[in-house]
């Protein structure tokens, strides 16, 4: 009786692990079964998209400029002494030929007279040289004296006449060193720092000038172009020659250091006639007028440029992501799939690129949400928002 009781015991527990197995496998497979448990794959995002378009649209470049007069010239003394007087002041409006400096007179005076005396010294030896042949010459001919002593007063009197010509010569050159000694304003226009004050000893050989001189009625703004940016603008307007092609040049602008644009625009009148090996640009230069002398000789500033891009793509800034020195946008493809696109930007218009290549007319391009895209990511597209679509076509 015993070991009955035993087996049936053992047969009740073994049934009754099996039951319980049998209903934790039911639970499961109940629970694989329903719909309502299954995880589900979360839908595409919805994202706008626009078509890219083209057109013919203006770009902006600017470049560094300095400003110089049309005449900039350095006022030196031709003549060395002690300055005696300075005429004007710093920033003062001279016009030519108004005196500016006075260096003293008195030794290029007294070198004046004494080229005076020798010139009529010269000029008293050579009437005494012509007395002798006129003494001579009867003398000669009657056979009184030998022609050789009237040969030798005639190359007397020859070498007075030539001492007559040194000494005016002499004598110019004192006239000419003693009005050195007061210095003229060469051109009209505008005097520049004076590095020299009255009392101070000054030389041609001097390393400083006295003063700059400009006329600033026009300026001409000096700014250089790269070799590819040189290409590019050349390419922009017809002609057979650069002359050619510089009268067909836009006006151009002129923004001052404060950023503010000058009131007058300029032309173009003068393209360098070599690259600088250095930098590997080419000097350009136009032309401003400057009637309110506003600009002076020193300014800097920066040259605008416009550029016409015919049937460019226009693409929107904010649709693009900037990666690895590269510029993206994500297209969108079969099956609601992005694509990430390379594109070459040529220019800027606001909120706009102009592109060169990498998409073309009629592809569709997200335009915002782009951050959290991935190759080949599937999303649902929406029309953009008119502002939005707005921004892409302008």
């Amino acid at each position: 009786m015993n070991i009955f009781k035993q087996k049936t015991n053992s047969d009740r527990n073994s049934n009754a692990v099996i039951i319980t197995a049998i209903a934790l496998l039911s639970i499961v497979i109940a629970s694989c079964g329903n719909p309502q448990q299954a995880q589900q794959a979360p839908p595409p995002p919805s994202l706008p998209v626009a078509s890219v378009t083209s057109g013919t649209d203006t770009t902006y470049q600017e470049y560094p400029a300095s400003i110089e007069g049309t005449v900039n010239v350095e006022v030196r003394p031709q003549v060395s002494g002690t300055l005696d007087r300075v005429f004007v002041d710093e920033g003062a409006f001279v016009s030519a030929g108004q005196p500016i400096f006075k260096i003293n007179e008195l030794p290029y005076r007294a070198a004046l007279n004494n080229a005076l005396a020798a010139l009529h010294a010269a000029e008293a030896a050579q009437a005494n040289a012509q007395l002798e042949v006129d003494k001579l010459t009867p003398l000669v001919e009657n056979k009184v004296v030998s022609d050789y002593q009237l040969k030798t007063a005639k190359a007397s009197y020859r070498v007075a006449t030539a001492n007559i010509e040194s000494a005016k010569a002499n004598v110019s050159t004192a006239q000419i060193n003693l009005g050195y000694t007061l210095i003229k304003a060469p051109v009209s226009g505008y005097i520049g720092r004076l590095e020299k004050k009255q009392g101070s000893l000054v030389g041609p050989t001097d390393v400083a000038a006295l003063t700059n001189l400009s006329d600033v009625h026009d300026v001409h703004v000096y700014f250089s172009l790269g070799e590819k940016d040189f290409v590019s603008f050349k390419e922009q307007y017809a002609g057979e020659t650069l002359a050619d092609k510089l009268k067909r040049l836009p006006a151009v602008s002129l923004l001052l250091a404060d950023g503010t644009v000058y009131s007058k625009q300029g032309r173009i009148d003068i393209i360098d006639g070599q690259f600088d090996k250095t930098t590997g640009a080419i000097t350009v230069r136009a032309n401003f007028a400057n009637p309110q002398g506003l600009l002076r000789s020193g300014n800097t500033g920066k040259i605008r440029l416009s550029l016409a891009h015919k049937d460019a793509l226009i693409v929107p800034e904010a649709a693009t992501v900037d990666m690895q020195d590269k510029v993206f946008v994500f297209t969108v493809g079969d099956s609601s799939k992005v694509k990430k696109q390379a594109i070459t930007i040529i220019g800027k218009n606001g909120e706009n690129y102009l592109v060169k290549d990498g998409v073309k007319v009629g592809d569709q391009i997200v335009l915002s949400g782009i951050d959290k895209l991935q190759e080949g990511m599937v999303i649902h597209p929406e029309k953009a928002p008119e502002k939005v679509a707005a921004v892409a076509k302008n």
